[in-house]
């Protein structure tokens, strides 16, 4: 069903370039490669870069290249593109997990007394561990777009050599699903990234509270075992609406914190400073959130 339709009609009658699938490999395409950037830049502040941390910095633009690699391959054979981004994707996921590991470690004391090893101040000061999971994210989404579902929201989904496996819900739920996943991640990793710094000012509340209600209303969107009406569909786009719009109000706070009091660029603070990149997640979330709206179709309309 076309959701968006429901709070435009005249959505339904318009013609989109590419699918809703597609325009979803595209956004994971793009996050590939923007993830190795985000990844260089974060693991920049060792001066020296370890062979390990190089796993992501490399497979992030050369994992974008070859989606949209797979997507042309996609408009003469469709089951070999789905293959590679599989593969891709799959990949993803484990760099995502084992970026998460090395990041979890850092924040253990292995010979500290029981009980003290791991605690929220050592996670808060130590490497973000969430942050890898963006690359698991992406690969849980792009595996979901990669695969056709037949019928159109049955939830089941075509595998290569024929085969089939069917999910508890239709694609546009997990959509929602993954949608509410990905902006709880980035609520916490938010939450502990500020936790370095006074609660005071009130702008740090900003993505707690609109990351609360858009994880909920996302999840309900895909709990929803039911007709969603118009008032559903205009609550669930106000939220990544407000998602888009804090991702970009984070990302000015965080550029005017890593400018000197002249406004003077030194890239030494963008280093060391507050990520400016980061807040630009809740941004992300909010147009996949968007695009899942689209109509599940395969055939563009």
């Amino acid at each position: 069903m076309n959701y968006l339709a429901t709070v435009f009609p005249r959505a339904r009658r318009r013609r989109f370039p590419i699918s809703r699938d597609q325009a979803m490999l595209l956004m994971a395409a793009f996050n590939e490669v923007m993830l190795g950037l985000d990844t260089l830049l974060a693991h920049v502040l060792n001066n020296t870069i370890q062979p390990r941390e190089w796993i992501p910095i490399i497979f992030g633009p050369v994992a974008g290249v070859l989606l949209l690699f797979s997507g042309l391959i996609a408009l003469r054979n469709r089951k070999q593109a789905t293959w590679i981004a599989t593969t891709v994707f799959l990949a993803s996921i484990v760099v995502g997990i084992l970026g998460a590991y090395f990041h979890l470690v850092r924040g253990i004391l292995p010979t500290a007394p029981l009980g003290s090893r791991v605690t929220l101040n050592l996670l808060v000061w130590a490497p973000p561990f969430l942050a890898p999971f963006a690359f698991a994210g992406i690969g849980l989404l792009g595996i979901s777009a990669a695969w056709e579902e037949v019928p159109t929201g049955s939830g089941r989904l075509r595998l290569p050599f024929g085969r089939t496996v069917q999910m508890p819900y239709s694609k546009t739920r997990a959509y929602f699903f993954l949608v509410s996943l990905g902006t709880l991640v980035a609520l916490v990793s938010s939450a502990l990234d500020h936790a370095r710094h006074p609660w005071e000012n009130p702008w740090l509340w900003a993505p707690v509270v609109v990351g609360v209600f858009a994880t909920a209303v996302s999840a309900g969107m895909g709990a929803a075992n039911r007709k969603l009406t118009a008032d559903d569909v205009a609550i669930y786009m106000a939220a990544m609406i407000l998602l888009i719009v804090v991702g970009l109000i984070g990302t000015y706070f965080h550029v005017q914190a890593d400018l000197t009091a002249q406004s003077t660029i030194v890239p030494e603070r963008f280093l060391r400073g507050a990520p400016f990149m980061s807040p630009l997640l809740f941004s992300n979330m909010g147009m996949v959130g968007l695009l899942a709206l689209f109509s599940p179709r395969e055939e563009i309309e």
